[in-house]
């Protein structure tokens, strides 16, 4: 089973570089969606992602489209919006197979026929929209790619780190 992130048309390199170092420390794939609002050889890109950058599997899509023409199983594909019904820790994320999780553009989320499209394929995280317009990004891919991991278990990552020479002992 791999977790798979898929980032619609980014436009901000910082997001999409804190994304990249998630998905570094989590296994996950990161998918980009173009037109990209950035290059991917930016310095604020590698720097926001550090030196994790070469450590994480990128896959490049020409368009939603051709995205959606990759994806084996519509059932584990969940699209994050504020538009959705459904709380991200209803989901089950434990099933065999990849899991992708879709974010939309930083300005104007997924694309409204898409959602219209896929209703049952939306997921949200609860927030007070009076307060705000949207969460971060690459906050929002965290909260996410987190809840999948923690129902799996957190399959290959470490749950202990000790310090070399623990001055505590």
């Amino acid at each position: 089973m791999t977790n798979h992130i898929v980032l619609f048309e980014p436009l901000f390199p910082a997001n999409t570089g804190n994304i990249a170092r998630t998905c570094a420390g989590t296994d996950t794939v990161l998918h980009l969606i173009k037109p990209l609002g950035f290059s991917t050889d930016d310095k604020h890109l590698k720097r926001a992602g550090l030196d994790y950058w070469d450590k994480v599997k990128v896959v490049y899509h020409d368009d939603l489209p051709s995205f959606m023409d990759t994806i084996p199983d519509l059932k584990k594909l969940y699209l994050v919006s504020k538009f959705a019904t459904r709380d991200y820790t209803e989901v089950n994320y434990q099933t065999e197979g990849d899991h992708y999780f879709l974010f939309g553009k930083e300005t104007t989320g997924l694309p409204e026929p898409f959602m219209r499209q896929y209703p049952e394929l939306a997921i949200r995280i609860p927030q007070d929209d009076q307060n705000i317009r949207a969460l971060n990004l690459s906050n929002s891919a965290a909260i996410v790619i987190y809840e999948a991991l923690r129902q799996q278990g957190f399959p290959n990552l470490a749950r202990v780190h000790q310090y070399p020479y623990d001055k505590l002992k």
